[in-house]
């Protein structure tokens, strides 16, 4: 049992980085499906639920900008952490100064997304499936969320509002491309090594259609 939701998502810039890409920041042509569940959890998330990305309708243009930034190239260790915590006390900060690097991005620029996904409850929930669809319904219409939505980097924040039968359409653009192995998701089967799940992705007129993640490859 699963209930359909759709949300249009815009920003003036955003990355879903290619994997592989080692260095510097290169994104894909279309947001992907990973990252469309990410702005639904970023509005609702609950243990009980799931969520299963269906399709992705892009609303403008795909265009690209060069852009140079500042990056941390350091991140705490958990050997740090782990003392930090049975100490009670000790210094997780970094030092911009010390580790700041610049790397060069290909990002997408002036974009919008119309993203639809099944909210379904996890294996085992005994809970009404209305008590979560009612929920991000009124969550979404009064613009609340868990943390901000964003596309792809967390400094490319989106904004976002739901598609109701009464919102009026925008029509997707009319293109058609082949986008080659894009990634799908993560497979948390093993937590302790999550691995990526990618298929070969087409877009038909503005729209990608996202096959479920039992038929993507490792």
């Amino acid at each position: 049992m699963s209930s359909h939701f759709c949300l249009e998502v815009a920003g003036p810039f955003a990355c879903f980085t290619r994997p592989e890409m080692k260095v510097e920041r290169v994104s894909y042509d279309v947001m992907t499906p990973s990252a469309a569940r990410a702005v639904f959890e970023s509005i609702l998330w609950k243990p009980a639920i799931r969520w299963q990305v269906q399709r992705i309708e892009v609303l403008k243009p795909i265009r690209f900008i060069n852009l140079r930034r500042n990056e941390v190239s350091a991140v705490v260790s958990t050997r740090n952490v782990q003392q930090t915590m049975a100490a009670g006390s000790g210094t997780l900060g970094l030092y911009i100064e010390d580790d700041r690097q610049q790397r060069a991005g290909y990002f997408l620029r002036d974009v919008a997304y119309r993203i639809h996904a099944d909210l379904s409850l996890a294996p085992g929930c005994t809970e009404p499936l209305m008590k979560y669809t009612e929920m991000f319904t009124r969550r979404t219409r009064k613009g609340q969320c868990v943390n901000q939505p964003y596309l792809g980097c967390r400094e490319f924040a989106a904004d976002f509002c739901l598609v109701t039968a009464d919102t009026p359409p925008a029509p997707p653009i009319e293109d058609t491309r082949e986008l080659g192995w894009m990634l799908h998701d993560l497979d948390f089967s093993n937590p302790a090594d999550p691995q990526p799940r990618f298929f070969n992705a087409k877009m038909v007129r503005g729209v990608v259609q996202v096959p479920p993640f039992e038929e993507t490859r490792g």
